[in-house]
């Protein structure tokens, strides 16, 4: 790859692909090399230009986007990004998209383009930064502007530090997992290896609020455990998966003798709403060690300090390794953290939990974990 990013645009929009060119130019390790209106032209484009990553439209005349990442995952595989709505067709095609290997998306606002995504330029920057050092799979046939940065809050903006208070070991336990990019298709492999009895289950992946429910309901349907996005006051049941909503923290707390969620609209954290962080935070406090934390896949940090407060306060937990993570960012946070106490493959992370689960003893225990 070169030194800087080479970018291809391609969206039938005239407006999407200047606003994204613009995008663009603030980032000195980026270039646009050409736009594209569709996927036709992209196709040559594509030969003639070499890019290191495609932003591609997901609704495009003449072939729509999904079609043609399809055919190119399988002949060309390179990193793409999706431009999606966000509508609930969207998250679905967009669903669909990670599944035939896109690497992330970045949400089209459905009125007010050009300063919507100009005012997520660093989100979208960043992803296609991320993009370019993804590990891509094949599909088998089976001037520049100034950027306003928001905080970065840590998870004291929505949850003070605390004493964990699940320090006596019960039956009961709980399994917490957070991941960004590449996190759907991590969490749905892991979710489809569990059985219908397996420990209750919270997860927090980095995903906008109209693709949440869409996410849970899709992986429902694949998973032998119930899958649903969470809702104010769930009480947490083994065999259940609970989805954080996407703008709200999920956090978990015990209400008598039971753990509930309870939802959260603080303040994002890492920039992130929901926020990893937030959950592993709330799990370490209320659940502790009854408790196993999972970091998969994603860009950024989010979530490797929560998860050392959770080994803190006794709970196990699990980083996915970086030959198996579509990007080694949270994970590898968490293991330069000294957070992980396993970093395993993630075909080996469901395996491992169940046999925590069946044994009811450490992780430490298991063997051929690090």
């Amino acid at each position: 790859m070169s030194e800087k990013i080479k970018v291809l645009i391609i969206d039938d929009s005239a407006l999407v692909r200047k606003v994204l060119s613009r995008v663009f130019e603030t980032a000195p390790n980026i270039e646009v090399v050409g736009t594209a209106p569709d996927p036709y032209i992209a196709r040559e484009k594509i030969k003639k230009l070499n890019p290191d990553v495609l932003t591609l439209d997901v609704e495009m005349p003449k072939m729509d986007g999904v079609t043609f990442l399809k055919n190119l995952m399988r002949l060309r595989p390179m990193p793409v990004v999706m431009i999606s709505s966000l509508t609930a067709q969207g998250a679905e095609v967009t669903l669909q998209a990670l599944e035939l290997g896109a690497v992330d998306f970045v949400t089209k606002p459905g009125i007010d383009v050009a300063d919507g995504l100009d005012n997520y330029a660093e989100e979208i920057i960043g992803k296609v930064e991320a993009a370019a050092k993804a590990k891509v799979r094949a599909l088998s046939d089976a001037p520049r502007t100034v950027i306003n940065v928001a905080p970065k809050l840590s998870a004291d903006a929505v949850l003070p530090p605390a004493a964990g208070r699940g320090n006596f070991k019960t039956t009961e336990q709980i399994i917490a997992i957070g991941a960004s990019t590449g996190g759907t298709e991590a969490i749905k492999e892991v979710l489809m290896a569990m059985p219908p009895d397996a420990p209750a289950i919270v997860i927090s992946q980095h995903i906008p609020k109209a693709f949440s429910g869409p996410f849970a309901k899709r992986v429902n349907g694949l998973s032998a455990m119930t899958v649903v996005e969470a809702r104010e006051g769930d009480q947490i049941l083994p065999g259940h998966a609970y989805v954080a909503p996407g703008d709200e923290h999920l956090l978990v707390v015990r209400d008598g003798a039971r753990y509930v969620c309870r939802l959260s609209d603080g303040p994002p954290v890492n920039r992130h709403r929901p926020s990893v962080d937030v959950m592993f935070r709330s799990v370490a406090q209320n659940v502790g060690i009854n408790a196993v934390g999972v970091i998969l896949t994603g860009m950024g940090a989010d979530g490797a300090a929560g998860l050392k407060e959770l080994l803190d306060a006794g709970g196990s937990t699990i980083a996915q390794d970086e030959q198996t993570s579509v990007v080694w960012g949270m994970p590898g946070e968490a293991v330069k953290l000294g957070a992980a106490e396993h970093v395993l493959a993630l075909p080996r992370i469901a395996e491992t939990l169940l046999m925590l689960a069946q044994k009811g003893q450490p992780l430490a225990r298991v063997a051929g974990s690090r």
